[in-house]
């Protein structure tokens, strides 16, 4: 009998639209989460909670450990972009944003992290992405160089 690895790892990844444009529209934006969704399952995670705004994504799931994060990021973000310029949702060519952020919750955190994504829009109407990026990583005692983060226009 061969050991098995068992493992039960919630991720939150949050990446942006390049240039920061208020480009993920209504039009196609329920879409593209549904789009990322099939991403992970295909990768062999398990989508918790995919939302946003116009300029940016939070993810939330249940991480497959044989993908490593910074794969699992480069897969979501170079299919999405792909897609959407074959797709022609838009009429320049997309991308996003080189970097991204990435946080871990604990299975008892899991609900309050779901409600936290599912409500991007409401919660944006009162507070900026730069802001709400920097509560996260002060939250996580994350040092961090305000050069790297990225780029904000607000």
């Amino acid at each position: 009998m061969k050991p098995n690895a068992y493992t039960q790892i919630n991720l939150h990844l949050v990446f942006v639209v390049a240039k920061r444009e208020y480009c993920l529209l209504p039009t196609f934006d329920i879409e593209l989460y549904e789009y990322m969704g099939g991403i992970l399952k295909n990768n062999g995670h398990y989508p918790l909670a995919i939302n946003g705004y116009f300029d940016h994504v939070h993810l939330f799931l249940e991480l497959n450990p044989k993908q490593a994060i910074s794969d699992l990021v480069r897969d979501l973000k170079s299919n999405t972009s792909k897609w959407i310029n074959e797709s022609r949702f838009l009429p320049g060519s997309f991308s996003w944003q080189s970097g991204y952020g990435g946080f871990s919750y604990s299975k008892s955190q899991r609900s309050n992290v779901i409600n936290y994504i599912e409500g991007q829009k409401q919660h944006h109407m009162k507070k900026s992405f730069r802001k709400e990026y920097i509560e996260i990583l002060d939250r996580f005692g994350i040092e961090f160089k305000e050069e790297y983060l990225f780029v904000f226009f607000d």
